[in-house]
């Protein structure tokens, strides 16, 4: 249940980022995103591993890279493991911001989307 909550934080931030440029999903069908990663595709003229360098040494936020065919076109944010809220706020807050020093176009505010399903969903 934590994955899964932690995983569609991550998917609410997500969606926002892609709304508004050509970052997307790269699985397409939301009932076939995993609650373990989340993998991004980046523009063709974005590399990936520029946004994943920027995010590990500006932020101290550590991503995966694109596999296979996806390698330098892709990044991936983990949500499983030794991970709580906080983490992953503080981690797509280093993403977003990486987003914002190489001007890749995205949607603001994912972050924000992230906060209010961890709020709304919160035990009280």
């Amino acid at each position: 249940a934590r994955h899964a909550r932690i995983a569609e934080a991550v998917r609410r931030a997500v969606t926002v980022w892609c709304a508004d440029g050509p970052l997307e999903f790269n699985a397409l069908v939301p009932e076939q995103r995993s609650n373990s990663i989340t993998c991004i595709r980046t523009p063709e003229d974005t590399y990936a591993n520029d946004i994943r360098i920027v995010c590990r040494d500006t932020f101290n936020v550590s991503l995966g890279g694109g596999l296979a065919a996806l390698m330098g076109r892709a990044f991936r944010i983990g949500h499983m493991g030794d991970l709580n809220e906080p983490m992953i706020i503080g981690a797509l807050g280093g993403i977003e911001a990486t987003l914002q020093v190489l001007n890749v176009p995205h949607g603001k505010g994912g972050v924000m989307a992230a906060v209010d399903y961890l709020a709304d969903t919160a035990t009280k």
